[in-house]
């Protein structure tokens, strides 16, 4: 069982943001489950959705996979999917399957919020 903190925001422009916290592990045992609280999101409650991985100290292939689909998921819907505080140890991850340039990922919270484009240099 993976613990999921939910938040919602409103934006400067009136859109809901909701953001997602995951606590633990995102691998195959508890990636089913996230996924799922994705797709009830989008599906029910915003098409913007924010991840904060700053709690999430392991991530696997079933983990990124989970992710991927709510990317999708927000894309079908004109929606937005944002990473941020990727914990140190899950970085690497993103980084060796180049998932790193197909997420929008920011460093905090509320950068991911306001959607700032990322810094070319990192």
């Amino acid at each position: 069982m993976i613990q999921i903190d939910q938040k919602t925001y409103t934006t400067q422009d009136s859109n809901t943001v909701i953001v997602l916290t995951p606590t633990g592990r995102l691998d195959i045992t508890t990636a089913w489950q996230f996924r799922l609280k994705l797709q009830e999101c989008i599906s029910k409650l915003s098409r913007h959705v924010v991840v904060n991985l700053g709690q999430v100290n392991f991530i696997d292939s079933s983990g990124l996979t989970s992710l991927v689909a709510g990317m999708r998921d927000a894309d079908k819907v004109k929606g937005s999917f944002r990473i941020c505080n990727v914990h140190p140890e899950a970085k690497l991850v993103f980084e060796v399957t180049m998932m790193d340039t197909v997420f929008e990922i920011f460093e905090t919270e509320e950068e991911a919020l306001e959607g700032v484009p990322r810094s070319i240099a990192s």
